[in-house]
């Protein structure tokens, strides 16, 4: 694994006993403790986790914003300084390049964030799209380290070490200068869990300190170390999708059920009119949710059949520890993804019955304490 990339916290990692494995080109930690252990451990009270691997792409220039409009499926141009909006890249035929957090700092400047395994491409994509708009488009992922801490407590754990009133720190927003145990941040509350949580950028050189800060602080309230193996399963119970997994080149905004953040009432952006055309006529596959009746655990690959006939594939599939059932999402025939529906499930070359389901699995609604919005 010495070839592998690392965080700026992988030294912490080992000492805290992380089993590291690789991912993404990135050594990174499945689990500490175990990944139910940790998984329930976000559910409860609050999780800790390294996300320094994932890309990060300044955009800066007078043409920012109309350069974003035409680059993404959301809308850039009714952001305000210090909002975040999540969206989609798609190449001209309506598939996804990646699944993106979009920032706004202020007029001519946004800051994005890409999944760890398509930074490179995310990038190159960018700049090849630049053509004559006057921006400028810098790769600042190994300038910042980010750390996540999720769960019903994270609120309590973060303030108590910080001078910063986080009750107003809204959904889908970000903080400049925010000192956590003195050390200078940017915060915002997002995540990838389903619960309540914060992402946290700092300097590099200060990422250590500050996640041993808030362990000791959080160590308290029950708040853990948690891996990628925890990281994905809460995601999957709260249907969250994996790039290379319910989105791909391959697959559509609109076949993986993310239809409200493509805005195609957008004068033009790269794929509408793909996914204009396919809004019409109505996606020819969906992405269902399905909970196993037969013991098998579904994974991502699995055939899916009906009658003996493939109607698609498992996306991602496992055992959810807040459900205690088997459960997974299927890229389907459209006919098929209504809930009710048997399926069976083709695990190591046998049938398994299933039945498709609502999603998400898991929701919990957390309220907006300033106008009281449910997210």
């Amino acid at each position: 694994m010495d070839n592998l990339l690392k965080t700026p916290l992988y030294d912490l990692h080992q000492l805290y006993g992380g089993k590291m494995i690789e991912f993404a080109g990135w050594s990174m930690p499945v689990y500490y403790s175990g990944i139910i252990e940790e998984h329930e451990a976000v559910r409860a009270r609050a999780g800790l986790f390294d996300v320094s691997h994932m890309g990060k792409l300044e955009v800066k220039g007078k043409s920012a914003c109309a350069f974003l409009q035409r680059l993404i499926t959301g809308d850039v141009g009714v952001m305000v300084d210090g909002q975040a909006i999540y969206c989609l890249m798609c190449y001209p035929n309506g598939g996804v390049v990646d699944d993106i957090l979009v920032y706004r700092f202020r007029p001519g400047y946004f800051y994005v964030v890409v999944n760890a395994s398509n930074t490179d491409k995310d990038f190159q994509w960018m700049v090849q799209n630049k053509t004559s708009y006057d921006v400028e488009v810098i790769n600042v992922s190994r300038a910042t380290a980010q750390l996540a801490l999720q769960g019903p407590l994270a609120e309590k754990i973060l303030q108590s070490m910080t001078e910063e009133d986080l009750a107003v720190l809204r959904f889908f927003r970000i903080r400049c200068d925010v000192k956590i145990a003195g050390i200078n941040c940017m915060v915002s509350r997002t995540g990838y869990t389903g619960e309540d949580g914060f992402e946290i950028y700092t300097d590099p050189g200060q990422a250590a300190a500050l996640w041993k800060s808030i362990l000791q602080v959080g160590s308290s309230a029950g708040a853990v170390p948690v891996g990628l193996g925890a990281r994905d399963t809460l995601r999957l119970e709260a249907c969250f999708p994996l790039y290379g997994h319910e989105l791909a080149p391959d697959i559509t905004p609109l076949e993986a059920g993310l239809g409200k953040f493509v805005r195609l009432d957008k004068p033009d952006f790269i794929g509408r009119e793909a996914l204009t055309e396919q809004a019409a006529q109505g996606p020819a596959r969906k992405l269902a949710g399905f909970a196993m009746e037969d013991r098998g655990i579904p994974r991502a690959g699995y055939p899916v059949e009906y009658s003996g006939r493939g109607i698609g594939h498992v996306t991602s599939g496992g055992y959810l520890p807040t459900l205690k059932k088997n459960l997974g999402l299927a890229l389907l025939e459209a006919e098929y993804a209504h809930e009710g529906t048997k399926i069976d499930v083709i695990i190591r070359n046998k049938r398994q019955k299933a039945a498709i389901v609502p999603i998400p699995f898991f929701k919990r609604p957390y309220r907006n304490k300033q106008k009281g919005e449910t997210v």
